[in-house]
């Protein structure tokens, strides 16, 4: 069916580095995004989309683009949108050129660099591809299938449509966005450019799978002052920011930590802490899908501030904490069931087994739910996102090219 190389397209897209940057305070967080932006550009233009519907916010590195209804298609079908974003996670190298294909995987440990081991043991999920080909990286940088994986596979979509110009369609609309990683993929997303009535993030990870449920979220900085003296004569007067912060965390329990929590159990995540015996800062992020829940951890860690400093007279602990994004689910059902219906239907006449699960994180779809734009989270096909672990099934990115083709067709 399709002529289309989605593979080639995604190593292409893996040997750009586009790492995000959460400490530049600019937007794009890190300019090398700008580099794969302007691969997909020409890459655009040259499958057959018109410049004119083709737009670059070359201040932000956003791309939006639209495939026109193809003639005789019925007004009043959808105009049904896809988003990936450019950029990947900054816990890694970014810069992926020496990826493996490991052909008819029989199962077993796969050795990558520096005496690591991309093994079943620990990531079960690669039983599930025996005897297909997985890419995996060399073990010394992430692969960058989050979300490259989903750039490939929506441009060969469009690609398919420029070279089949008979096959019915409605109006398709993609957006390629950057800073995803660090929270900001919808900062400057400009709906009224994007013309969707409703949209699908190809952002998600083993092939089948569809999110309408996210963490509501927030971030919480700790600042806590306390009183350095010298050491030999502190007796009575020193209060260590240190310790005070080591019994702010003891009061989280540790059933209620990312390593012991799983489904929709939220948690407490202290990502970062520094500091002196003068002051020190601890870094947060409160996670639930329940909003009531998520409204009791957050008042929660303010409760136990107060805890703790009215055990300690003379600390001043300081406690900030913003929310950053919400559970879509109340954008989504009852009201929009549609969205997800049509995409479950289109997975079973692609040969794919859809399931349902709720992230463990957030989604730039979370956000553009709220802001108007109903945003499921769809497959992309990819694993162990983040790290050097990470891989995909070749196999994957075509059939969820698939069944980007089947989503937007018309009967």
């Amino acid at each position: 069916m399709l002529n289309e190389d989605v593979t080639g397209r995604f190593l292409r897209y893996i040997a750009v580095d586009t790492a995000s940057d959460e400490t530049t305070g600019t937007s794009p967080s890190t300019a090398k995004q700008f580099d794969l932006a302007n691969i997909l550009i020409d890459e655009l233009k040259a499958i057959g989309i018109p410049e004119e519907d083709i737009f670059f916010d070359a201040e932000h590195c956003y791309i939006y683009c639209k495939i026109k209804a193809s003639a005789g298609t019925d007004s009043n079908a959808p105009k049904i949108g896809f988003i990936s974003h450019m950029d990947t996670s900054p816990e890694a190298p970014g810069r992926c050129t020496s990826p493996r294909f490991i052909e008819n995987y029989d199962g077993k440990d796969i050795a990558l660099a520096g005496g690591k081991t991309l093994s079943p043991e620990y990531f079960p999920d690669l039983l599930l591809y025996k005897d297909r080909t997985l890419i995996v990286t060399d073990g010394t940088t992430l692969l960058g299938a989050d979300d490259k994986a989903g750039i490939a596979e929506i441009m060969s979509m469009a690609e398919y449509y420029m070279k089949h110009p008979e096959e019915k369609h409605g109006e398709i609309w993609m957006a390629f966005t950057p800073d995803e990683e660090i929270g900001e993929g919808t900062k400057h997303f400009d709906l009224t450019r994007f013309g969707a009535d409703y949209a699908y993030t190809v952002d998600g990870g083993r092939i089948g799978e569809i999110s309408y449920e996210n963490f509501n979220a927030a971030g919480a900085t700790i600042t806590i002052t306390g009183r350095s003296v010298h050491p030999g004569d502190a007796y009575g007067k020193m209060i260590n920011s240190i310790r005070i912060a080591e019994k702010i965390d003891s009061e989280i329990p540790d059933s209620e930590r990312p390593e012991t929590t799983r489904n929709h159990e939220g948690f407490f995540h202290l990502i970062e802490m520094s500091g002196t015996t003068e002051k020190t800062t601890m870094r947060y992020i409160i996670r639930d899908h329940d909003m009531d829940l998520f409204t009791e951890k957050k008042d929660r860690m303010r409760s136990i501030c107060e805890k703790v400093k009215a055990e300690n007279p003379g600390v001043i602990i300081d406690a900030e904490i913003t929310d950053t994004y919400y559970n879509m689910i109340s954008k989504i059902i009852p009201d929009n069931t549609a969205i997800i219906d049509r995409c479950t239907d289109a997975m079973k006449k692609v040969g794919i087994e859809p399931f349902t699960e709720p992230i463990r994180g957030g989604t730039d779809g979370a956000t553009l739910s709220f802001m108007g734009l109903p945003c499921p989270n769809i497959c992309s096909g990819g694993h162990n996102y983040h790290g050097v672990y990470e891989f995909i099934c070749k196999e994957s990115m075509e059939k969820i090219t698939r069944l980007l083709i089947e989503i937007t067709k018309q009967a």
